[in-house]
């Protein structure tokens, strides 16, 4: 089914001066609503399960369509909010705990209004004290939640976070736990009207979660497997809110979390990812063999060798599966002398 694409906010003004923080709220800043259509990147090719001992057995499957993004958000230029409300004065200390635990937010200059950003708003946002390499601008810019690169890494995902959290005209200061940098500013000028996710129809959130689980994919192969499990994770959290049986895209999105989480040191997620798979389709191979691979990292070797026996008994000639098989033996066999040793020491 072909979608119209997302409405995206219109060219940065470069004109604007950077501004003094702690600005009175009684200032407005002109958010531009002209839209363009975003071309969509080409569907990455389909991603078999390679028969080899190296880890590309391990590379997420790409889904048969990428879709596009469903024309479900309102450009509406207009910011919420009076912009001749003065703000509530602040106390002495003045805290917003991310729920997730990521950040702790300080709000210097409380904004106005009840309305935040969702997803599809244009935020007309200015940013300063970002590290280098961030992949964020400093100084004015406009940031679509939802949508675009900005988000892919860690700094991006937080950014979202915190403008999800902010109404028009706040200014806040990001405190990360092991942050040693100059503190991270954002304020929100101003914001277009979105909508939440469980406004959307169905098929909306299915187009969506292919575009982000493409996008996952390209990530993945480009080596960066954290960039890669947030688009799964995002797509996933879309699916979830589908009424059951859901979307048959969950079981891959699973199977492709679980790769991203080994290659990242976090076998135990992994399995579980895996887990939620195979609830779904308990013979889908490359999840059978990420829990295995999973399991043999967590040190249970008879979980690790039951998977891998599965996965062999319907692809013999799987030599990823053989040789990870072969090692999980050996590691049964070095716990069980281990095991023989104590129990002489013990008993002899």
């Amino acid at each position: 089914m072909e979608t119209l694409p997302i409405p995206l906010a219109g060219e940065k003004d470069t004109s604007e001066p950077q501004q003094q923080r702690g600005r009175s709220s009684k200032e407005s800043l002109n958010s531009s609503t002209q839209t363009r259509p975003r071309q969509q990147p080409q569907e990455p090719e389909v991603l078999e399960l390679r028969m080899s001992p190296a880890a590309a057995s391990q590379i997420p499957e790409t889904p048969q369509g990428a879709g596009r993004r469903a024309a479900v958000l309102e450009d509406a230029g207009e910011s919420h909010g009076s912009a001749g409300e003065m703000p509530e004065p602040l106390g002495a200390s003045d805290l917003w705990a991310c729920p997730d635990g990521s950040f702790v937010k300080r709000i210097i200059t409380r904004g106005h209004g009840l309305d935040k950003p969702k997803l599809g708003s244009s935020c007309r946002v200015l940013a300063s004290g970002f590290p280098l390499g961030s992949g964020l601008p400093e100084g004015w810019t406009e940031l679509t939640m939802g949508l675009g690169s900005w988000r892919e890494g860690t700094w991006g995902e937080l950014t979202e976070k915190c403008l999800e959290s902010m109404c028009q005209g706040e200014e806040a200061e990001l405190q990360l736990p092991g942050h040693s940098g100059p503190p991270v500013r954002l304020t929100l000028a101003s914001f277009t009207q979105g909508q939440d996710s469980w406004e959307l129809e169905a098929s909306e959130k299915e187009a969506l979660a292919r575009q982000e689980r493409a996008r996952g994919t390209e990530l993945f192969r480009a080596g960066n497997p954290e960039g890669a499990a947030r688009c799964y994770g995002r797509a996933l959290r879309l699916l979830l809110t589908l009424p059951p049986p859901g979307s048959p895209e969950r079981t891959a999105l699973h199977a492709n979390l679980a790769a991203c989480q080994l290659l990242l040191g976090q076998p135990h997620l992994a399995a579980q990812s895996c887990d939620r798979a195979l609830e779904r389709e308990p013979g889908h191979l490359k999840a059978l063999y990420r829990r295995g691979v999973a399991q043999a990292a967590l040190g249970n070797v008879e979980k690790a060798t039951a998977d891998l026996k599965k996965v062999l008994a319907v692809d013999p000639k799987n030599r990823a599966a053989q040789e990870e098989l072969g090692k999980v033996i050996f590691q049964g066999k070095k716990q069980d002398a281990g095991l023989a040793q104590g129990l002489r020491k013990m008993f002899g």
